[in-house]
């Protein structure tokens, strides 16, 4: 197994964990600015830290500053968009929309970044969508009662969470082609989140007050996100995005799996079947990464 599909399972595995957590979070009306905020400072520290230990000298060129802007507007928009939608619609709904930026890095793998679509990438691809929609069945308990009229605006946060999800990964990819330093890219987003969750939370929520909690969550959070971006940025840049990404994006298995071991959710013959076509999604695509 080559050390991209090593990298994205280790991604796909602490980004089912961080899920669970946003799951949790999500659970009651708070602060998504201020969450976003507390887990861009704990990751910024991380990250400095981790490149402190690297005794790589920090890069400041124009492609670095440029990709990373780039990517960490992005997947501040992202996370920021995803939270909103889930404190609105069902968490499941949510996860299942938001893992569907699968379609959009493949497809703008091939558009901008010149990638081949083989035959087993589409299949694996393909699969992996098959085990997400096994896993969406609407139903009048996807939406809360009260936000029942609100749906498809928070339906097309997700939608929007997916996109920029799906340009995070690809413009990553893109940076590492084009000479950008991953880890001033990792930095800068970092910092992305830190600005634009605060901005988020004065100017978006009207205030920005730290609890215990919030706090408690940020930290978690926090650690979680450095290790899924930093082992998805190994992956992209020891493999193609249209590869990685997708197998990253498998995490909702671990998440489902993690679900009904703390009891958040039933298990049932869908979620099952789901993960016996998101591993054959995961082997097709290892196949084709050669």
């Amino acid at each position: 197994m080559s050390r991209a599909i090593v990298f994205a399972l280790l991604s796909l595995f602490f980004a089912g964990l961080l899920d669970v957590v946003y799951k949790r979070y999500s659970r009651k009306e708070r602060s998504r600015g201020t969450y976003v905020f507390g887990i861009g400072v704990v990751w910024c520290v991380l990250q400095t830290a981790a490149l402190a230990m690297s005794e790589e000298a920090l890069i400041i060129d124009a492609p670095s500053i440029r990709y990373g802007l780039f990517a960490g507007l992005c997947l501040t928009l992202s996370n920021l968009l995803l939270l909103e939608s889930l404190t609105h619609i069902n968490i499941s709904l949510g996860s299942t929309v938001y893992r569907l930026n699968t379609i959009g890095v493949v497809v703008m793998a091939f558009l901008f970044l010149g990638e081949d679509l083989g035959g087993l990438k589409v299949l694996g691809v393909g699969l992996g969508l098959v085990a997400v929609g096994l896993l969406y069945r609407p139903d009048s308990t996807a939406v809360h009662p009260e936000n029942r009229n609100q749906f498809l605006p928070f339906f097309l946060m997700a939608v929007a969470a997916s996109v920029f999800r799906a340009c995070y990964g690809v413009i990553t990819r893109g940076g590492i082609l084009h000479q950008a330093d991953p880890q001033t890219m990792l930095l800068i987003c970092a910092l992305c989140w830190i600005v634009g969750g605060a901005l988020y939370a004065r100017l978006r929520e009207g205030r920005f007050r730290l609890t215990s909690k919030k706090i408690g969550y940020a930290i978690i959070s926090g650690v979680l996100v450095f290790l899924v971006v930093d082992f998805l940025m190994l992956a992209v840049k020891y493999g193609e995005a249209s590869i990685v990404i997708p197998i990253a994006n498998m995490s909702f298995v671990m998440a489902m799996i993690l679900s009904v071991v703390l009891r958040f959710e039933p298990f049932s013959f869908r979620k099952g079947a789901a993960m016996v076509v998101a591993c054959l999604a995961i082997a097709a695509l290892t196949i084709a990464a050669g």
